[in-house]
Order: structure tokens, then C-alpha cells, then sequence
């Protein structure tokens, strides 16, 4: 089963995964990390395909895609 893991220190919360994900699987979690960011979370993990377009437009790096 396709998932995602994303580094919730490294995350700044641009948004910018949520957007491309086609399967809207993609959401801000309700807390902040240690920066004070709302950091993406996998919100539907059975609604992940692993198409990877998450990982391709992070800017920091910080989604590891599981196929």
C-alpha cells in the first residue's frame, strides 16, 4: 500500500503538497512543530496512490514517498 512520511520539524507549512495532491489525502495538522508551523499531514493514508507529486513540490525537502 502507496504512503507518504513528511519530517514535521522541516516542514514550514506552505501548502504547496496539499495542492498538488490529487486524491486530497494531503491536510495541515492541528498542531504546530518546534518552529511553529502547522506542518502537512497524510490525512486519508488509504487514499494515497504514491503518485509522488508531494515529494516533487516541496520546496524543503521533507516527504518520503512508499510504494
Amino acid at each position: 500500500m502507496p504512503t507518504i512520511k513528511i519530517n514535521s520539524e522541516k516542514c514550514k507549512g506552505c501548502g504547496l503538497c496539499i495542492k498538488a495532491c490529487p486524491k486530497q489525502c494531503v491536510a495541515f495538522s492541528k498542531q504546530f512543530n518546534k518552529a511553529g508551523y502547522h506542518w502537512a499531514v497524510l490525512e486519508k493514508e488509504d487514499t494515497c496512490i504514491g503518485c509522488g507529486f508531494c515529494y516533487m513540490t516541496c520546496p524543503d525537502v521533507c516527504i518520503e514517498v512508499y510504494r
